[in-house]
């Protein structure tokens, strides 16, 4: 059994517990909920924007804990007054070291937020709005593309935006209308291993979808390379985290490409 697979498990497992505590009716009915969400799409097609999804996470499962005590509200505030055109926060605690509380402190900021889990039934949806986030990440490999059109058309109908992240050719099919933004992981996340070559390659098979890079992006000459292959987004996240001081590192990140354009 593969970490994809292990997590996919265990999550069913924790779906369930989560299910027996609090039920859809109480997630629609929570304050958050009924806020309206921030389009990351615009986000990132606005004129003079960084591009840059920055992510908040303690903990991968192949490297463990990267910034184990991290203040979730510090660094997505500094995230964002530094010019992050999105966040992206883990709630997934058994391999990520995220949860819940992370999203909601870090709804503070006037910013889109990526909920960045394993979604794979709609109560996951509900719940993505109800912690306030703005877009939920569907993962073409652990999803069949008459999973991804479901799940994608129910976060719509609640006025959630969706990534869809792809890792190869073997997953093109499952973009369909309702995705508004493609993400394509230099990381697969099978084996963890990363290659950027591939996620160029993959991006040029894409029409018509704004495109997010995802994984691995740790230089100013990456960006560069994927702004001129098109992409619009890249979603940053060990990079700034294993920083004594992530969001510092986030601001002169951002310097260094101001200055390189």
């Amino acid at each position: 059994m593969n970490i994809l697979e292990k997590i996919i498990v265990h999550k069913r497992e924790e779906l369930d517990i989560r299910k027996s505590m609090v039920n859809e009716d109480e997630l629609v009915d929570s304050k958050l909920f009924k806020r309206d969400c921030l389009s990351l799409k615009d986000s990132l097609l606005a004129p003079d924007v960084t591009g840059i999804i920055a992510e908040f996470k303690r903990k991968s499962p192949s490297k463990g804990f990267i910034n184990q005590y991290a203040d979730a509200v510090k660094v997505t505030k500094a995230y964002t007054n530094y010019g992050a055109s999105g966040l992206s926060v883990l709630t997934d605690n058994e391999f990520f070291g995220g949860n819940t509380n992370d999203i909601i402190q870090a709804r503070e900021n006037q910013i889109p937020i990526l909920r960045k889990d394993f979604i794979i039934d709609p109560y996951q949806v509900l719940a993505a709005k109800a912690m306030g986030a703005d877009v939920i990440l569907l993962i073409a490999a652990c999803l069949s593309p008459e999973e991804v059109q479901t799940l994608a058309g129910f976060a719509k109908k609640n006025g959630l935006e969706v990534l869809l992240e792809l890792h190869d050719e073997s997953e093109l099919d499952h973009i369909c209308d309702e995705i508004d933004i493609v993400g394509i992981n230099n990381r697969n996340l099978r084996t963890f291993e990363v290659d950027i070559s591939r996620s160029l390659k993959l991006g040029k098979m894409i029409n018509n979808k704004v495109l997010v890079a995802e994984s691995g992006i740790n230089s100013i000459e990456t960006i560069k390379q994927f702004r001129d292959a098109g992409f619009a987004g890249f979603l940053v996240g060990e990079t700034f985290m294993r920083a004594p001081d992530p969001g510092e590192a986030f601001k002169n990140f951002v310097e260094a490409l101001k200055h390189a354009s």
